[in-house]
């Protein structure tokens, strides 16, 4: 039986025991098993596939990589700007209740400060903490020293030692089904109807947004550069990448998803090892609907007009925001008051509306993950597919 179908019946087991026997919390300890799995091996074989990668690469992976980042910069700003369409053909306002005690960073030059910071960061303390923008920096270093001054020996080592990672990795995403009935257990058992009735314009603005994206900005794209039709890809990671992120919604937890997806499509482990980590951290299509959406709900709120100029710059801000965003807690919910600060709201406020976004983060987070993830895999096949086309 396909790991896909073992992963929808283990979803429909997980619904039904979250609707009928709730008292079973027992059941949730597996989602949480699943994901911590995912999570602890996720850096160690982004660590040691970079290094390997680049020491045994042969060159040639210039174009691909100027192509992938390219995509992954576009497709975020597209993303953005569909936000802002969205939200002025459906302007919502929210219900602002209290702020939550998180911090948020107070602009862009915090962000990129401190992705700078994550950058340099010790690199054992990068993989414990999984700081992905500290590992692909660190294991590129390595990975270019162990080519100049290691032994074919020692390269071969570092090789199998990937090897023997990759299929920890498979082993543990064996089990993705038991871990998916899991979560979703705890989300039907704990979460309810009730974000939906409080907050269903909001919600239903913001998955709007994700699944035009998703469905017809990034196929366009991805048209664009390939000449064919789309879809066959887009499905497949939806399918194989975007179901998993979505019960995870963890990038991280889905790395090792992504990079064995990438294995069965053929692409070259060189390229991949490297485009799908750095893809969890530039590539925030979701991300930058969420703070384009909630930066413009909470102007409408309390009145304030925004031209479509204003909101276009907006988008710019959104997409370098959630570029850099990955190393700070709470991910795009926390950029939200940066880029309410544009439009002179204070952080008190737009605060607020940071709360709002916990609450309706069960659905929201679970789409945005899936859109990030499944774009990742989905680009890095459309640049390698590009570069080969282009060499015929």
């Amino acid at each position: 039986m396909s790991l896909v179908l073992r992963i929808l019946i283990g979803l429909t087991i997980g619904v039904l025991l979250g609707l009928f026997c709730p008292q079973l919390t027992a059941v949730s300890l597996l989602g949480k098993v699943f994901v911590s799995a995912l999570k602890a091996i996720a850096p160690v074989l982004v660590a040691v596939l970079v290094t390997a990668s680049i020491a045994k690469a042969k060159g040639g992976l210039g174009p691909r990589f100027r192509t992938v980042i390219t995509l992954y910069l576009l497709s975020t700003f597209m993303a953005a700007v569909v936000a802002v369409v969205g939200s002025f053909l459906f302007p919502v306002k929210m219900v602002l209740r209290e702020a939550v005690a998180e911090s948020a960073p107070g602009g862009l030059d915090d962000v990129f400060s401190q992705l700078l910071a994550n950058m340099v960061s010790n690199p054992l303390y990068s993989v414990t903490s999984a700081n992905y923008i500290g590992i692909l920096f660190w294991a590129i270093i390595v990975g270019v020293a162990l080519r100049w001054k290691a032994s074919r020996q020692t390269i071969q080592v570092v090789g199998d030692l990937s090897e023997v990672i990759s299929l920890v990795v498979k082993w543990i995403i064996q089990f993705a089904p038991f871990g998916i009935m899991g979560l979703v257990f705890s989300s039907v058992s704990e979460s309810g109807l009730e974000i939906f009735t409080d907050y269903g314009k909001l919600l239903l603005l913001l998955v709007g947004c994700m699944l035009f994206t998703s469905l017809i900005l990034n196929p366009v794209i991805v048209v664009i550069y390939l000449r064919r039709n789309p879809y066959p890809l887009v499905f497949q990671c939806l399918r194989e990448s975007g179901l998993q992120a979505f019960f995870t919604r963890s990038s991280a937890a889905n790395i090792p998803v992504n990079m064995d997806l990438c294995k069965r499509l053929g692409l070259d482990p060189n390229f991949y090892s490297v485009s799908i980590p750095l893809g969890s951290t530039i590539n925030m299509n979701g991300a930058a609907v969420t703070i384009t959406v909630l930066s413009l709900a909470v102007a409408h709120t309390i009145g304030i007009e925004v031209t479509f100029l204003s909101a276009l710059f907006l988008s710019l801000i959104a997409t370098l925001g959630a570029c850099g965003a990955s190393g700070v807690a709470g991910g795009s919910l926390l950029l939200v008051p940066m880029a309410c600060s544009f439009f002179g709201i204070s952080s008190d406020v737009a605060m607020q509306a940071v709360a709002v976004g916990f609450i309706i983060g069960v659905v929201q987070d679970s789409v945005e993950t899936a859109l990030n993830s499944s774009s990742d895999a989905l680009f890095t096949a459309t640049a390698e597919y590009h570069d080969q086309m282009k060499k015929k």
